[in-house]
C-alpha cells in the first residue's frame, strides 16, 4: 500500500557482502520475520538471507513481502485474509516461501490486508481481502487465500498501488486503472445527491477519466487518496483532501488534477511516495518536498507557515471535514536521497549510504530504541542499506553486513 519500490540493482561488489534484512516496530503478526510478535525499537536482523539476494521490500497493515532477484515472493505476518498468497489463512511469524506464485514477480504493492504482485510479462496477480473489492476480481466475494490473477487487465501493466482499501494499475501504454471500492463513501459524502464516478465504485479495473492526454508513468495510493506520476515529470491527484494532500481548497477531487510546479521550485517530479495522508516527491534536481498530514512528524519539516485558514465545505459535516491546505514543503536533510519509503505516517531514506527515519514511532518504527514521534529525519544506527520498504507500523531494511 505504502511503499512505491523500484526494481534495484546492486554492485557486484556489495553481492559480496553478506546480505541482511533488518526489521523494526510493530510485530503483533510476526510481520517482522523475527520468529515471535514482540515489537521491536531498534533493528534487527533474524538471519543472512537463505533465498539469494532481495530486489522488492514492501509491507501492509500487519503483513511483509519480499521479493527475490530471482522473482521469487518470501512472505511473513498477519495472514487472516489470505494476503500472503500461501493458500491458507495462518500467520506466519518468518519469512516463508510462496510456492503458489509459479510466475516471475518483478514487484508487488500491499495495501492494508491485501497484496498486488506485479509479474515479468506484465500481468497483476492479487490476494487477501475482498471485501472492498480491491482484488480487482469480482467472482471473489470475501477473500482469495490464493494469488489469482486480474484479468481485466488485457494490457501488460508497468506499476501498481495498493491503497488502504482500493487499488491502482499503469499499463505500458501509460493508460491509468482504478479499482475497489474503498473511496465510495468519501466521493458519495462530497458529491452529495450526485452519482460517484465508476472508477470509485467498481469492482473490476477501468480507466480512470481526465488522465488521456498524459503518459502515465507509475502510481502510489493512500489511504483515501490516488497520485501518478507522468513520464514527463508531473504529479497528478485525486480523491480525498481532508489533509492537504491534493494541495487544493477541496475537500475531495473526483478527476485528477495536476500538482502545480510552482510548488516544487518550478522542478518535475522523479518520484513519488504516499503514505495514509501524506506524500513524498523528489524533483528532477534531487530536492525533496513533503506535504499533506504531519501531526506525528511525517513531513520531516517544521509546519509549514504558507498554508491556507482551515477550509470547510457546506455540503459535508461541520467537524470531521475541517481540514488544512498543506503546500510541498522542502527537506533539505534529504536532498539527493536515492530511495523512500513511506508507511502509513512514517518514512524511511536512503541519503547517501545512511539510513533515516522519521514520523509516527508509536511501536518503534523509526528504530531509535524510542517509541517518541520525530519530527526531523533522524539517522538509523550504523546500518549501512541497500533497499527499503514499510508497512503500516513497521519498517524494512535490505543492509550490507561486515563478515
Amino acid at each position: 500500500m505504502y511503499t512505491l519500490i523500484r526494481y534495484t540493482h546492486y554492485r557486484s561488489d556489495i553481492l559480496q557482502e553478506c546480505i541482511h534484512i533488518y526489521t523494526t516496530g510493530a510485530n503483533s503478526y510476526g510481520q517482522l520475520g523475527q520468529d515471535h510478535v514482540e515489537d521491536l525499537a531498534e533493528p534487527r536482523s533474524p538471519g543472512p538471507l537463505p533465498h539469494g539476494p532481495v530486489r522488492v521490500l514492501s509491507g501492509g497493515g500487519g503483513h511483509t513481502v519480499a521479493v527475490t532477484e530471482h522473482g521469487k515472493v518470501l512472505v511473513c505476518g498477519q495472514n487472516h485474509r489470505g494476503q500472503l498468497g500461501l493458500g491458507h489463512t495462518l500467520d506466519v511469524s518468518i519469512l516463508h516461501p510462496c510456492p503458489g506464485l509459479s510466475q516471475r514477480i518483478v514487484n508487488v504493492s500491499c495495501g492494508w490486508d491485501f497484496t498486488l504482485f506485479l509479474t515479468d510479462c506484465g500481468q497483476v496477480l492479487a490476494c487477501g481481502s475482498n471485501a472492498f473489492r480491491q482484488l480487482g476480481v469480482a467472482q471473489i466475494t470475501t477473500h482469495s487465500a490464493e494469488a489469482v490473477l486480474v484479468e481485466s487487465l488485457k494490457e501488460p501493466v508497468v506499476s501498481v498501488a495498493a491503497g488502504l482499501r482500493h487499488s491502482l494499475a499503469v499499463t505500458n501504454a501509460g493508460c491509468v486503472y482504478q479499482w475497489g471500492l474503498g473511496l465510495v463513501t468519501h466521493a458519495k459524502r462530497a458529491l452529495g445527491p450526485n452519482p460517484v464516478p465508476l472508477h470509485f465504485n467498481s469492482q473490476v479495473p477501468v480507466r480512470v477519466p481526465g488522465l488521456d492526454h498524459v503518459t502515465a508513468h507509475t502510481v502510489a495510493a493512500g489511504s483515501a487518496h490516488c497520485v501518478c506520476l507522468t513520464g514527463g515529470g508531473d504529479v497528478f491527484l485525486w480523491g480525498s483532501n481532508k489533509y492537504g494532500q491534493l494541495t487544493t481548497n477541496d475537500c475531495f477531487s473526483t478527476y485528477p488534477a495536476c500538482l502545480k510546479r510552482s510548488l516544487l521550485d518550478g522542478e518535475g517530479v522523479t518520484h513519488v511516495w504516499s503514505g495514509w495522508t501524506h506524500l513524498v516527491a523528489k524533483t528532477e534536481n534531487g530536492k525533496v518536498f513533503t506535504w499533506g498530514r504531519g501531526n506525528y512528524g511525517q513531513l520531516g519539516r517544521a509546519e509549514s507557515t504558507n498554508h491556507s485558514p482551515a477550509l470547510q465545505s457546506d455540503d459535508l459535516p461541520a467537524v470531521e471535514d475541517v481540514k488544512e491546505a498543506n503546500f510541498p514543503g522542502k527537506v533539505d536533510a534529504l536532498y539527493g536521497a536515492t530511495q523512500i519509503a513511506c508507511g502509513s505516517e512514517h518514512n524511511l531514506a536512503i541519503v547517501g549510504n545512511r539510513l533515516f527515519c522519521w514520523g509516527w514511532n508509536e511501536h518503534g518504527m523509526c528504530g531509535d530504541g524510542t517509541e517518541t514521534d520525530l519530527a526531523r529525519p533522524q539517522q538509523v544506527s550504523a546500518l549501512r542499506p541497500l533497499l527499503i520498504g514499510c508497512g503500516a507500523g513497521h519498517s524494512l531494511a535490505l543492509c550490507a553486513v561486515n563478515q
